[in-house]
């Protein structure tokens, strides 16, 4: 239940994030008005409640299609072909943008945590554990004994 809510926590951040970005922002908002589009259709033509107006237009959007809901009248159904059609190249260029969101953020913290680990183009980070690490002394050269 707990990687539920992190998972969550997780989602939510990412669209925050990716509201900044005036792209996501428009496929963002751009689906929201296909879901609010297609609650409020099929609420109109079924006489569905919200919710199980939004669950179909959520599953139906998502590809799941349960079949514990489906339209009935004829209108309904030429409404859900083309509602699918749309709705779907919607989705996934969201999905994509969010992805794509996502994997710059992480490439940019993996980034960073790297560029942390140098300084004026040198090596800083700590040397491995078990190992000696390098002194100045090392490169000097060898006393031959000879004075």
């Amino acid at each position: 239940m707990i990687s539920f809510f992190l998972t969550l926590v997780n989602f939510i951040r990412s669209i925050m994030n990716g509201l900044k970005d005036p792209e996501f922002r428009g496929l963002f908002f751009t689906l929201l008005i296909t879901l609010i589009v297609g609650t409020l259709f099929y609420r109109r033509a079924e006489g569905w409640s919200l919710f199980d107006s939004l669950y179909f237009s959520v599953i139906t959007l998502s590809t799941v299609g349960y079949g514990d809901l489906a339209p009935t009248k004829i209108g309904s159904k030429i409404f859900t072909i083309m509602y699918i059609f749309m709705g779907i190249g919607i989705l996934l260029g969201f999905v994509e943008k969010m992805s794509r969101t996502w994997y710059r953020k992480s490439t940019e913290a993996r980034e960073g945590i790297e560029e942390g680990t140098k300084k004026d183009g040198k090596d800083i980070s700590p040397a491995p554990t078990g190992t000696m690490e390098k002194t100045d002394a090392d490169d000097a050269p060898p006393d031959t004994g000879g004075g």
